[in-house]
């Protein structure tokens, strides 16, 4: 929480919202379920008040009840989002010595990724110590449909939840590479799914080359991408075989086998 207020503060901030985290939180300090009744009241509010924000929060999946609707306690939702950070930190935590020894192994600069919605979202970049540095940075997002990290990281679904996913898409071409719909993604996806790596030249931004390898957690499944990615001048793409992939795809398969992968 931050300790100095913005200037703007009360036009900023909103009320109804930090009274649903602080449910939230006064549910997860708490040794039992609790009723509406004693929300109200560690709250501060009514019960009529407290009864809204449940029911809100319930209807969101962030709390559930008991048969009797009169007992909450957090719900499968907020459950989720916490273990999504705890294994982000854990991720980043065993990936980053890696990614420090592919950068300096090969001086282009390297990243871990995950799928984040329809996103490729970025959770670490390890800048090259050299001057062909990437222009990507720690939080960034790209198009998972026209992202060679983002064909690698749909491989866990089959081409329903694929066309699902994407049904109301509209393909934006970032470069002549990009998919144009639907098929062609889900051949960028079973191609990517087949090799266990892409190499994309050119794909999401003209002379920029990337080399991206899944990671797969203890049950098989891709939770993760690494990369190196940077300018062309950073590349000798005549050691792009015999160097740079098995480079990666060695080191996708440590971080791999770290998080419990015995593939």
């Amino acid at each position: 929480m931050s300790d100095s207020l913005h200037k703007n503060h009360n036009r900023y901030f909103v009320p109804g919202l930090a009274r649903g985290l602080r449910v939230l939180e006064i549910i997860a300090l708490s040794d039992k379920p609790l009723t509406i009744a004693e929300i109200g009241k560690k709250l501060g509010v009514s019960r009529s008040s407290a009864f809204r924000i449940t029911y809100t929060l319930r209807h969101l999946g962030f709390l559930s009840t008991d048969k009797g609707d009169k007992l909450f306690d957090l719900g499968p939702r907020i459950l989720s989002l916490g273990f999504s950070y705890l294994n982000r930190q854990d991720i980043i935590k065993i990936a980053k010595p890696f990614l420090e020894k592919l950068r300096d192994q090969t001086e282009v600069s390297s990243h871990l990724a995950i799928l984040e919605s329809s996103d490729v979202l970025y959770l670490d970049n390890v800048i090259s110590k050299t001057s062909f540095v990437s222009n990507i940075s720690t939080g960034d997002r790209r198009p998972v449909y026209a992202s060679a990290l983002g064909w690698l990281l749909l491989g866990n679904m089959d081409e329903e939840e694929i066309r699902e996913l994407f049904a109301d898409t509209v393909f934006e071409s970032l470069t002549s590479h990009t998919p144009k719909n639907i098929d062609q993604l889900i051949e960028r996806i079973e191609q990517a799914r087949k090799d266990g790596f892409v190499i994309s030249r050119g794909f999401s931004q003209r002379g920029g080359s990337i080399i991206t390898a899944p990671i797969f957690d203890e049950t098989g499944q891709v939770i993760a991408v690494i990369d190196i990615s940077g300018p062309d001048s950073g590349f000798d793409f005549d050691k792009l075989d015999q160097f740079y992939v098995p480079a990666v795809t060695k080191t996708a398969h440590e971080i791999s086998r770290d998080l419990g992968y015995k593939g």
